[in-house]
């Protein structure tokens, strides 16, 4: 996986979690951030939690699953 790879995954989601585009690339999501961090830096993507209120804060979620990524490109 690589730049251009993470960028037409997310074009084409538009918004995402985490957990989702880790599987996606069978990558863990430690290696996913650093390239997240990427895009996020040049105004492509943003880090959105508006995708979260579900969470009843029970603690049980992966936090993957309620972190979530759009593309603003």
């Amino acid at each position: 996986m690589d730049l251009i790879q993470l960028k037409n995954y997310l074009r084409q989601r538009n918004i995402t979690p985490l957990r989702d585009a880790a599987i996606h690339f069978n990558v863990d999501v430690e290696t996913l951030r650093p390239l997240l961090n990427v895009w996020i830096t040049k105004g492509k993507v943003r880090r959105s939690d508006d995708h979260a209120t579900a969470c009843k804060g029970c603690c049980t979620c992966d936090p993957s699953t309620l972190e979530f990524y759009e593309w603003i490109g």
